[in-house]
């Protein structure tokens, strides 16, 4: 059997392995959704086994909208993941959210166009509620990690908008000033749709948002050069470790309850003694409980 953990680590540009996991396990998983972005990291977080991932894999190969997110969230549920930690790069939409700093947003809007956003499909219908994307009590955990923390140079804004574009070319500055305009906070290519599919995967998401510069809207932006940039990944890389670490101590501690955890109680539609036999044995893992 597998090796479980219940807290999951998605770590994005910058974040391509945690640096304190002991009794590490290399995990190759295939699922009915083909493999994920690379192995998962079985490992040992102040005295936690967590599994970790490479979103875009250890070497950044993946491109945001090559992203086999069903495969990836799919492989974090097989290991028994229930608390899902999302590290990502962002660019700020927001003066007072300055590079370096961290967003524990609770609101993503979706400007993705070519990717699939559920499992399900072929002959099972299900509509999770998704008005409150993030679950509040595992942000809430990840803002007490930060709070908990001295780390230079770093404000932390809880709460937020997350705005989610396709990529892999950035904004335009009609685009950036449009968001701004909706009164977003940060802007990056890879929590949609992978919090949607955590929540059909009845796993608790929260993100913790990486800001490395300001996007275009900002009359400073032309400066930006990819030498800055690239270090302010590395610190951001540094500090998001930290704030992991701390985040996984509160949560080994007193893991708290989330509605996530009972997300398709009332949002699948078909009667599964109905549904094709090929789909429920794909959605084994998802609705077992369920059947």
């Amino acid at each position: 059997m597998t090796e479980q953990a219940k807290i999951g680590i998605i770590g994005g540009s910058g974040l391509y392995k945690m640096e304190a996991l002991t009794d590490i396990e290399e995990v190759q998983i295939e699922t009915p959704f083909g493999s994920p972005s690379d192995a998962l990291i079985m490992g040992t977080l102040e005295g936690t086994r967590v599994a970790f991932l490479a979103r875009h894999g250890r070497n950044h190969t993946l491109m945001p909208s090559e992203l086999p997110f069903r495969a990836n969230i799919y492989a974090m549920k097989s290991v028994g993941v229930e608390y899902l930690i999302s590290a990502s790069a962002v660019g700020s939409l927001k003066e007072a959210a300055k590079p370096l700093d961290m967003v524990v947003p609770d609101q993503f809007i979706d400007r993705t166009k070519n990717r699939v956003s559920t499992f399900f499909g072929d002959g099972i219908v299900a509509h999770i509620s998704f008005g409150d994307p993030v679950c509040s009590a595992l942000a809430k955990a990840i803002a007490d990690a930060v709070s908990s923390l001295d780390l230079p140079d770093v404000s932390l804004h809880q709460g937020g908008t997350y705005v989610c574009m396709e990529g892999p070319a950035f904004s335009t500055k009609a685009e950036s000033n449009l968001y701004r305009s909706w009164d977003a906070t940060v802007i990056g290519m890879t929590n949609l749709p992978e919090a949607k599919l955590a929540r059909e995967a009845e796993i608790a998401y929260a993100t913790l948002a990486l800001v490395t510069d300001y996007d275009c809207w900002h009359p400073d932006h032309d400066s930006v050069t990819v030498e800055m940039v690239i270090g302010n990944l590395m610190k951001n890389a540094k500090n998001a470790q930290d704030v992991i670490r701390a985040a996984v101590r509160i949560l080994a501690t007193e893991a708290p309850k989330s509605e996530a955890h009972d997300a398709l109680k009332y949002a699948i539609i078909t009667p599964l003694d109905k549904a094709p036999q090929a789909t429920l044995d794909k959605l084994g893992l998802l609705l077992k409980k369920y059947r």
